[in-house]
C-alpha cells in the first residue's frame, strides 16, 4: 500500500525525465482521474489501498522508456512483455514499493480500447474519454471503479470534444464498433445508477446530476449507428462470451 500524494509525486518525476527524453507517456487508472478530478478526488481516494501507476505509451518507443525506468531504480518483469507479445510491461521498484504498469498501443483488459492518435490530446493523462471506458469495460467491477467513474461523471461535462469534456462521440464510436464493449459498458452505467443511489458521500444534487449524465450518455449510446456486424452479433447476445477474463498480474 502507498499514500496516494506519493504516488502522485513519482508519478511526476517518471513524467518529467520521459518528457525530457522526448517520450510520451500519459497516465491512466486511478492516478489518472485523481489529477483529472481535483473537486471530486474524495471519491477517487477514500478509503484506497494504491499499488501501481499506471501508464499507456507507444510501442515504439517501449525499449526506450525500459531504459528510463530502469534508470530510475525499477526492474522489469521481462515474462510480462513477452507473455503479452509487447503489448504490455510490468516494473517494480524495491526502494519504494511502487508497481508501474506500462500498456502499449491499447488498453487491453476485457475488452481493446484501441489508443491510436489519442496520446497528444492532452499533457499528462489519457483523455477523459478513455480514463472513463478504462473502466466502464471492467466486466468484474468493484466499488472503487464505481467510484472514479462518479468522480469523472460529476467533474466533467459531456460532449463532443475532449479537453476537459467527456468525449461521448468518441466512447460511442468505440462501443458502435464492438457489442462486446457496447454490453459491458452499458451494463456497469445501469450498475452505477444503483450504487450511486446509496452513497454516503452523494447529496442529492450530487446524485441527480450523476442519474442525468449516466442517462444522457446512455442515449447517446444507444442512438449511435450500428454497423451490420454489430446487430449481427446483438443478436447472438451473451449466449456467447462477449469479454476477455483478466488475471491479476504482480
Amino acid at each position: 500500500m502507498v499514500d496516494h500524494r506519493a504516488l502522485e509525486i513519482e508519478a511526476d518525476r517518471i513524467l518529467d525525465v520521459v518528457g525530457k527524453a522526448g517520450l510520451t507517456l500519459r497516465l491512466v487508472g486511478s492516478v489518472a482521474i485523481l489529477r483529472r478530478c481535483p473537486n471530486h478526488a474524495f471519491l477517487a481516494s477514500s478509503n484506497r489501498v494504491y499499488r501501481d501507476i499506471d501508464f499507456a505509451a507507444r510501442k515504439k518507443e517501449a525499449r526506450d522508456i525500459h531504459k528510463l525506468l530502469t534508470r530510475l531504480g525499477y526492474v522489469e518483469d521481462r515474462e510480462v512483455f513477452v507473455v503479452s507479445e509487447g503489448a504490455r510491461a510490468i516494473f517494480g521498484s524495491a526502494s519504494n514499493g511502487v508497481h508501474v504498469d506500462v500498456f502499449y498501443e491499447k488498453l487491453d483488459f476485457c475488452h481493446a480500447i484501441p489508443l491510436e492518435d489519442r496520446f497528444q490530446i492532452d499533457a499528462s493523462t489519457l483523455p477523459l474519454a478513455e480514463l472513463l471506458l478504462a473502466k466502464t469495460q471492467i466486466v468484474k467491477i468493484n466499488e472503487k471503479d464505481f467510484a472514479d467513474m462518479i468522480a469523472l461523471l460529476l467533474e466533467h461535462p459531456l460532449g463532443d470534444g475532449d479537453g476537459d469534456t467527456l468525449n461521448v462521440a468518441r466512447i460511442a464510436k468505440l462501443c458502435a464498433e464492438d457489442w462486446g464493449l457496447w454490453r459491458t459498458t452499458t451494463m456497469n452505467l445501469d450498475k452505477l445508477r444503483q450504487f450511486a443511489s446509496s452513497h454516503p458521500k452523494l447529496d442529492d444534487e450530487q446524485k441527480a446530476r450523476l442519474v442525468a449524465q449516466v442517462g444522457a450518455l446512455r442515449r447517446r449510446l444507444d442512438a449511435e449507428s450500428k454497423p451490420l456486424a454489430w446487430r449481427l452479433r446483438a443478436r447472438i447476445g451473451e449466449r456467447l462470451k462477449w469479454y476477455n477474463d483478466v488475471e491479476e498480474v504482480r
